[in-house]
């Protein structure tokens, strides 16, 4: 565990004290994109990039942040959060001790060093990797038994509240409960969820375009009010529906008049990928990994045309990736505007993948992009030193 190693010791020198560690992943979504605020079905993996947090406790009511990333350093008074959301990294776990004073979980003073290696901007979830990682270190330095499924939702309600962004509970809840070699089908309704094993012989890459997306915030949040006016226009005559979970594509023909041009093409999207997500971890689970190639595309497809949150060099990524050898699906993965793809490669020609794919996206665009072969990883841990031979452990 040389990070933990590493930052322990950068802790040290910093604050001069020992410090608890403690990490939780970013995530990729494999499909279901925009359909966890809208009460439906994802089927997300956490990823081996995680953000790293090293907490110790202080004798007073203030909260000490380092972010390692961004060379600064922020203080806050536990007891007047509201005041200091800053529109900065810092709002996330100040967000997180909000979130959890509010449900009832007031927190201790602890100075906190922060260093992630989830890419940012990249639609992997760097927000709610930073948010379930302290979440879990202030929970842990309290001695409270730690309830992931509550974790997750106060991180949520930090990120929906504290910080301003509209998600759903996919990305907090992947990094809580994430598990190596597996992806969950999640039910963000119920918050139940199943694991669905990966084959070995399918590796998830994921290509960055190197593409900011900056206007994600603001549009996604306009795509969640879009989606709500759906469910208000629909729920007129179809009254028993609490969201576009409760429609069906023939419902939605039959009434499509009732909704305007945009309103239509946004619930029909999120009414197709719920379908499309059951359909896909059908396919994990039976072996039939030949049908991802298509419901992948469709999900693109659909994300680019309904629900408008593609942009140009995504669309040239997906294009690139989908000729490629040893292919077995590939679309979008996070908000829009920018970011990931996610690609499901076979094993043996994941390197010739990378290899083209690097050379023909940079010829179409002029950008080199970030290429990561990624597995399946953990959800939130601590990592403890054992006193007796100095050697981390994890649980």
């Amino acid at each position: 565990m040389d990070k933990a190693r590493a930052l322990l010791a950068k802790f040290k020198t910093r604050f001069g004290t020992s410090a608890a560690i403690y990490r939780a992943p970013g995530r990729v979504n494999l499909i279901g994109e925009h359909t966890d605020y809208n009460e439906g079905f994802v089927l997300p993996a956490a990823i081996g990039f995680s953000c790293w947090v090293a907490i110790a406790s202080r004798d007073d009511r203030k909260l000490v942040l380092y972010s390692e990333n961004c060379g600064e350093s922020v203080e806050a008074d536990l007891d007047d959060l509201k005041s200091h959301a800053t529109r900065n990294w810092a709002d996330y776990p100040l967000g997180v001790a909000w979130a959890l004073g509010q449900a009832g979980n007031a927190c201790r003073g602890a100075n906190i060093y922060i260093s992630g290696d989830v890419p940012l901007g990249a639609g992997l979830s760097s927000s709610a990797a930073i948010e379930v990682s302290v979440g879990y270190a202030l929970l842990d330095t309290l001695h409270h038994p730690i309830d992931r499924t509550r974790l997750a939702i106060v991180c949520q309600r930090a990120e929906n509240e504290f910080v301003g962004a509209r998600c759903g509970i996919m990305d907090q809840f992947t990094s809580c409960y994430g598990r190596k070699g597996h992806a969950l089908l999640l039910d963000c309704r119920s918050l139940e969820f199943q694991l669905v094993a990966l084959p070995p012989e399918v590796h998830l890459v994921v290509c960055n375009t190197m593409v900011r997306h900056e206007l994600a915030a603001n549009e996604y949040n306009a795509r969640r009010a879009e989606c709500e006016e759906g469910v208000r226009g629909l729920g007129e005559v179809l009254p028993s529906i609490r969201s576009l979970r409760d429609v069906t594509l023939a419902q939605l023909e039959e009434h499509r008049s009732r909704l305007n041009g945009t309103i239509y093409k946004r619930c029909r999207h999120i009414i197709a990928e719920n379908d499309r997500v059951c359909q896909a971890a059908s396919a994990f689970q039976t072996g039939e990994v030949g049908d991802l190639f298509q419901l992948m595309a469709d999900s693109h497809r659909s994300l680019r045309d309904d629900f408008a949150v593609s942009c140009r060099e995504l669309d040239i990524m997906v294009e690139i990736a989908s000729r490629q050898r040893g292919i077995y699906g590939a679309r979008m993965t996070g908000g829009g505007f920018g970011g990931c793809t996610i690609n499901l490669v076979d094993a043996a020609e994941s390197l010739e993948f990378q290899r083209r794919v690097t050379a023909e996206y940079e010829s179409a665009t002029g950008l080199r992009p970030d290429i990561y072969v990624c597995e399946a990883s953990q959800g939130v841990e601590a990592i403890e030193p054992a006193p007796e031979n100095s050697e981390f452990r994890t649980h």
